[in-house]
């Protein structure tokens, strides 16, 4: 029997994921103004529903996400793809997702340590 169940190493995973995408979020930004710069992106909600759905916690807990550059982003004229206001929203709505998944794993975590007397 595995400690923890899929939707716990779901939930893992996508905080996870979601870190990562803030990392690439925060070197477009910094490289904004760097002349023929191409953002790059982390999309994973569809491939982690699948892993998710197919229900192997070993798929989902050794879940990986991936940076990308984002080929489809219009390019300015200096040849950079990143439109700061975007990533700026961008930003906002991934650390509100990061803090949703993380008051659900605290849950998650509190429903544990109360059924193993921890609290």
């Amino acid at each position: 029997m595995d400690l923890f169940d899929s939707t716990t190493l779901g939930l893992a995973a996508a905080m996870r994921a979601t870190a990562m995408r803030q990392t690439a979020i925060a070197q477009n930004l910094a490289n904004a103004n760097t002349p023929g710069y191409q953002r790059v992106s982390v999309d994973f909600e569809d491939t982690l529903r699948a892993v998710i759905a197919n229900g192997d916690s070993t798929r989902i807990d050794s879940f990986t996400p991936t940076m990308t550059t984002d080929s489809a982003a219009p390019i300015r004229a200096d040849g950079s793809s990143v439109d700061v206001e975007s990533e700026a929203a961008a930003q906002a709505a991934n650390g509100l997702t990061y803090q949703a998944l993380a008051q659900v794993m605290r849950a998650r975590i509190d429903i544990v340590e109360s059924a193993i007397g921890g609290r």
